[in-house]
């Protein structure tokens, strides 16, 4: 079945696109754009796909403090065009969104699963909300997928990079790092949530499951497994969320319970360690 994938240049896109090979039609913002809602279906129509996978978003989550409106334009109205004109031409959809759509409780220490309320702490992680909202509301059956930590090969839309490839770079340049170490959450490598997202299609699942690598740690322990791999022992300080400000608020704990994808079938996803330590490795020619 050939499947459009809606957001091709960005890490999660251009990993879905690899993993399926010659039945992925790649659609890059040239090739549809969510926010010309009245050219969605028709651009849709003519490529006669089976499937949409949505791996678009607007995801400068500091910079929607101060603009939601484009946050929501892409997260949750763009979403809307793209759920309505699936559900007129007939197609499933698939959309990614977000641990950020917890935040909002900062005494939780246990992962939360699909079931639990979700609480946005900031506009960024509303927008992915709503954006989940209207794709299931098209559609029960279309599947939402939240995940978390996402990094992998950079993109060329969005924000570009990840948190690997940032830690890797400034200790390339000598620089003494300074990383939190209370927020938990659970890095994710592109090319596992890629093999899990097809997994469940694959088992013809719908609704909202969570998927991530195995395990979790604090944004700190993250750098400590970056480095280790990497061999390199740079300046690294852990300090608390209070110490490093931004301008959205980040959820203390946002690590996703994966029993729900487990149950349905789905392998379980390696530990984040192994999935962080190849990146690495490949990524500096040592695998």
């Amino acid at each position: 079945m050939k499947t459009a994938i809606v957001g091709s240049a960005g890490q999660l896109g251009r990993a879905i696109t690899a993993a399926l090979g010659a039945d992925a039609v790649p659609l890059t913002r040239d090739d549809l754009d969510l926010l010309q809602p009245a050219t969605v279906a028709p651009t849709l129509e003519v490529l006669s796909c089976g499937r949409v996978i949505n791996c678009s978003a607007y995801n400068l989550v500091d910079k929607a403090e101060s603009e939601p409106d484009a946050a929501f334009a892409v997260n949750a109205w763009g979403v809307r065009s793209l759920a309505l004109a699936c559900k007129s031409l007939g197609i499933p959809l698939v959309h990614f969104s977000t641990d950020y759509v917890f935040g909002l409780d900062t005494d939780r220490r246990t992962p939360w699963s699909e079931t639990d309320a979700p609480g946005p702490a900031s506009a960024y992680g509303l927008s992915k909300l709503n954006g989940e909202y209207w794709a299931l509301q098209a559609d029960p059956r279309n599947l939402v997928i939240r995940t978390c930590g996402l990094y992998g090969e950079r993109g060329t839309g969005g924000k570009g990079g990840n948190f690997v490839d940032t830690m890797l770079r400034v200790a390339g340049d000598g620089k003494p790092l300074r990383v939190v170490a209370d927020q938990r959450c659970t890095p994710s490598n592109v090319i596992d949530i890629a093999a899990g997202a097809l997994a469940l299609i694959e088992r013809g699942q719908g609704g909202l499951f969570h998927l991530t690598n195995a395990g979790d740690c604090s944004w700190h322990e993250f750098a400590q497994v970056i480095f280790t791999a990497a061999d390199i022992s740079p300046s690294l300080t852990p300090i608390s969320s209070a110490e490093y400000p931004t301008a959205a608020r980040r959820p203390r704990y946002s690590v996703l319970s994966t029993q729900k994808a487990l149950a349905a079938g789905t392998p379980p996803l390696r530990d984040w360690q192994s999935a962080v330590t190849e990146y690495v490795r490949r990524k500096l020619g040592r695998h």
